[in-house]
């Protein structure tokens, strides 16, 4: 598991309506992904490069 900092600024997508959704944290190099039911549990943490990739992935509808 990768460290990620605690006072990370943590952000839910635009679309989400209710708690019922992840959310999302960047530093530099790094973003990471928790469940907004249970935050206290494991975060994701992923390389900058692959996340904003993957995200082109999502926009670009290519999944």
């Amino acid at each position: 598991m990768h460290p990620f900092p605690h006072d990370a600024r943590w952000r839910t997508s635009t679309y989400t309506q209710q708690q019922n959704c992840v959310e999302v944290a960047d530093t530099p190099g790094q973003s990471a992904l928790r469940d907004t039911k249970n935050r206290d549990a494991a975060t994701l943490v992923f390389p900058g490069a692959e996340w904003r990739s993957f995200i082109r992935a999502v926009k670009n509808d290519a999944l």
